[in-house]
């Protein structure tokens, strides 16, 4: 593969710049050499803020993306970039004028109103809190209050999934399944939690744990990458999962992201079984 090409991208947003964040991290995904060094730029709110900022992108030119609702600010931003040959796009714009040209309605253009602080905002930091506090089998008897629980060998990705899931509002336990050391009983009794069992292909998990144990500068070759451990450490696994009728994700090729996606498909399907 040829060696990346370097791209300045420029985030700039009247807000955090979250929302864009997100949406450079989905572009570069559909690229395989680009090398993005990205610079946030938060907060901009005042011409004098804009200049300061113009100025530190044209030492470094590349691809502006904005989110600004004040029309001074942004006609400001356009005509500069134009002028200093800087390509700047409004990632925005195409969402707003479609929503506006269907609805009748038009755009308040209030800067940050995504983040307010709003019922679903406190819910998703309770989430947070309660899933930091309910990894790798800690709090047992509070897993009843949980959304989901999630089940599995050690690396398969139960605390990342955890995480991101909690970032999307659903309280998460996460329980390490360890032959010689059974969970709770409490775990197979969970009425209010949808149980979920990660499980991941063996080579692909021993190369996971191996490259953990040597970033940890820890003796290579023990029961926890040996193969006939690893196989009987899944199946101990598997029989569980299939002993208490809980549905099964294989992350071995599967991102955080795709893995949580399915857990929430199968979260919101259970929802709608249980609907009167």
């Amino acid at each position: 593969m040829t060696p990346g090409k370097q791209l300045h991208l420029h985030l700039l947003s009247d807000s955090t710049g979250e929302t864009l964040d997100m949406v450079a991290t989905a572009g570069l995904a559909q690229f395989d050499n680009i090398d993005a060094v990205r610079h946030l730029w938060p907060m901009v709110r005042s011409e004098g803020h804009l200049a300061r900022v113009l100025d530190d992108i044209e030492a470094r030119p590349g691809v502006v993306l904005y989110t600004l609702v004040n029309p001074q600010i942004r006609r400001a931003l356009e005509r500069e970039c134009r002028r200093r040959e800087i390509h700047a796009l409004s990632v925005l714009d195409p969402v707003l004028d479609a929503l506006a040209a269907v609805s009748g309605e038009q755009a308040k253009g209030r800067a940050g109103r995504q983040h307010a602080l709003d019922a679903a905002y406190f819910a998703r930091v309770d989430a947070i809190q309660f899933t930091i506090a309910h990894d790798d089998g800690i709090g047992p008897e509070n897993w009843e209050e949980a959304d989901i629980v999630l089940a599995g060998v050690s690396r398969t990705s139960k605390t990342p999934t955890s995480i991101y899931l909690a970032n999307r509002g659903y309280k998460v336990a996460n329980v390490p399944l360890v032959p010689t050391s059974p969970p709770p009983a409490s775990l197979y009794t969970l009425k209010h939690p949808l149980v979920v069992g990660l499980t991941a292909n063996p080579e692909r998990l021993i190369q996971i744990r191996r490259n953990r144990l040597l970033s940890l500068n820890q003796a290579p070759e023990t029961d926890y990458v040996d193969n006939d451990a690893v196989a009987a450490e899944l199946a101990f696994a598997r029989r569980m999962f299939a002993d208490n009728g809980w549905p099964v994700i294989d992350v071995t090729r599967r991102s955080i992201e795709e893995s949580a996606l399915a857990i929430v498909k199968l979260y919101r399907e259970r929802l709608e079984r249980e609907e009167p």
